[in-house]
C-alpha cells in the first residue's frame, strides 16, 4: 500500500471510530473534568493527532481507548498551563464526584459508557427546547457545528450561538451531569424522547428545504435511539420509540418518486419498504407492550405496524387502527393526533365522517400553520365531489407547505381540482 492509500485508510478509520466512539469519548471527558468545552476542545486534538499518527505507525488495536488517553492527556496539559481554568473546574470537579467515582479506563478494555449521562444533560428542561435537539447532535451524534445547521436549515452562526448558549446554561445553571435517580427518571425521560423523536420527524418529513426526507437526519436519530434502547434495558417506551422510529422509516424507499415527490401511502409499492426493518421494529413493539398499559411511543408504534402488516390500503385494519388513536387520545390529546384519528375515521366510515371530526377541528390555533390538516380537508372535499372548497383548501396548504416537493404536488393537485371546476 503506497502512503496516499495508507493515508486514506487511516482518515477511514478515524472517521469511523469518531463517530462511534464520539458520544462515549465526550461523556467521559465531560464527566472526568467537568466541562463541556474543554472535553469537545480536547476530543478534536485528539482526532487530529490521530490524523497525523496513524498513517504512519498504524491505527492501534484499542482506537477508542488511544483517542481517550491522547485526549486526557491534552486536557491535564491545558489545565496545567491555565490555573484559573484549573481552579474554576475543580469547583465543578467536586460537584461532579459527589455523583460516583469516575471508571479508570485501562489498557485494552472499552471506555466506560457514560452516554447516558450526556443524553440527560443535553435533554435538561432547564434548557431552551430549541437547543436541545441541536445540543445533543452536536454531542451525541458527533456532528459539526454547521452540520447541525444544516440539519435545522439555520445559518452556521445562528446554530453555534444557540450552542453556545446551552453550554452556558449547563455551566451557569451547574446542571448536574448524572443520570436521574429512580424517582426522577419518569419525569425526565420522556424529555429525552421528545427530543430524539423530534430529530427523527425532521427527517421523516422535513420541515422546509428542497427534499421531502431528510434520510441522513433520520438515520442519525434512529442510531441514537438504538445507543439509548442499549443504555436503558427494559423501558418500555424506550422500546416504543425504537419501534416506532423503524416501522415509519422501513417506508422511506417508497414514500417518494423519481423526482423526489411525494407518494402517498395508498400509491406506494409495499415491496419496497424494508421488510427486516419492519420484522425488527414488531419484535421490539412486542416488549414495549408487554407488561403493563402502552405508553404513547408504543401505541404509535403499533399503528404504524398495522400499516406495515397490511397487503394495501383498503386491506388496512381501519377499525382497529381507530381504536388505537383513541388510546392515544387519551395518553396525549393533540390536535395532531386528532387531525389523524380523523383522516382514519374517513378510511373506516367514508369521507364525509372525517370532514365532519376535521372541521371540529378548524378553529384549535396550533392547526393553524400546520400544512397537514388543508391538505386533509383537501382531499377529503375532492373526494366528496365539493371541488371548489377543496381547491381553497389547496390553496390554504400550499401557503403553508415548507418543502419544494411538497408544493409540487399540491400545485398538481390543485390544477387537476380546478381543471374540474
Amino acid at each position: 500500500m503506497d502512503g496516499r492509500a495508507a493515508g486514506e485508510g487511516a482518515h477511514a478509520s478515524v472517521a469511523a471510530v469518531f463517530r462511534e466512539e464520539h458520544g462515549l469519548l465526550l461523556a467521559a471527558l465531560v464527566r472526568r473534568f467537568g466541562d463541556l468545552d474543554l472535553a469537545e476542545e480536547v476530543t478534536a486534538e485528539a482526532i487530529e493527532a490521530a490524523l497525523a499518527h496513524w498513517p504512519v505507525h498504524g491505527v492501534p488495536p484499542n482506537p477508542g481507548g488511544w483517542l481517550m488517553t491522547t485526549a486526557r492527556r491534552r486536557a491535564v496539559d491545558r489545565l496545567r498551563r491555565d490555573q484559573a481554568y484549573a481552579a474554576r473546574l475543580a469547583v465543578l470537579q467536586v460537584e461532579a464526584d459527589r455523583a460516583g467515582p469516575v471508571p479508570a479506563v485501562e489498557p485494552g478494555r472499552d471506555l466506560p459508557d457514560e452516554r447516558l449521562q450526556l443524553f440527560f444533560t443535553c435533554a435538561h428542561p432547564a434548557l431552551a427546547a430549541e437547543d436541545r435537539g441541536a445540543l445533543t447532535l452536536r454531542c451525541l451524534a458527533g456532528l459539526t457545528t454547521a452540520e447541525v445547521a444544516r440539519a435545522y436549515l439555520v445559518p452556521t452562526a445562528t446554530m453555534a450561538k444557540r450552542i453556545t448558549r446551552a453550554k452556558r446554561k449547563i455551566s451557569g445553571a451547574r446542571i448536574p451531569f448524572r443520570v436521574p435517580g429512580p424517582d426522577e427518571l419518569p419525569e425526565r425521560l420522556p424529555g429525552v424522547l421528545q427530543v430524539l423523536y423530534s430529530i427523527f420527524t425532521e427527517g421523516y418529513a422535513a420541515s422546509a428545504g428542497p427534499s421531502l426526507q431528510r434520510l441522513d437526519l433520520a438515520e442519525e436519530a434512529i442510531r441514537l435511539v438504538r445507543i439509548l434502547h442499549r443504555l436503558l434495558p427494559g423501558e418500555r417506551e424506550v422500546d416504543g420509540l425504537l419501534a416506532l422510529v423503524l416501522l415509519v422509516h422501513a417506508r422511506r424507499a417508497a414514500r417518494t418518486g423519481p423526482g423526489g415527490e411525494p407518494v402517498l401511502l395508498d400509491e406506494q409499492d409495499r415491496t419496497r419498504w424494508d421488510h427486516p426493518m419492519i420484522d425488527e421494529g414488531r419484535a421490539v413493539l412486542t416488549a414495549a407492550l408487554t407488561g403493563g398499559p402502552p405508553g404513547p411511543y408504543a401505541v404509535e408504534a403499533a399503528i404504524a405496524a398495522l400499516h406495515d402488516e397490511a397487503p394495501d390500503v383498503a386491506g388496512t385494519d381501519w377499525a382497529q387502527i381507530v381504536a388505537l388513536y383513541d388510546v392515544l387520545l387519551g395518553l396525549v390529546p393533540s390536535p395532531v393526533v386528532a387531525l389523524n384519528r380523523a383522516a382514519a375515521v374517513a378510511m373506516r366510515d367514508g369521507p364525509a365522517a372525517g370532514l365532519a371530526l376535521l372541521d371540529e377541528l378548524a378553529g384549535d390555533p396550533l392547526l393553524r400553520e400546520y400544512h397537514p390538516y388543508p391538505m386533509a380537508r383537501a382531499d377529503l372535499l375532492a373526494r366528496l365531489g365539493r371541488r371548489r372548497d377543496a381547491a381553497e383548501a389547496f390553496r390554504a396548504a400550499l401557503a403553508l407547505a415548507g418543502t419544494e416537493p411538497e408544493r409540487a404536488f399540491l400545485r398538481r393537485r390543485l390544477a387537476a381540482v380546478e381543471n374540474d371546476l
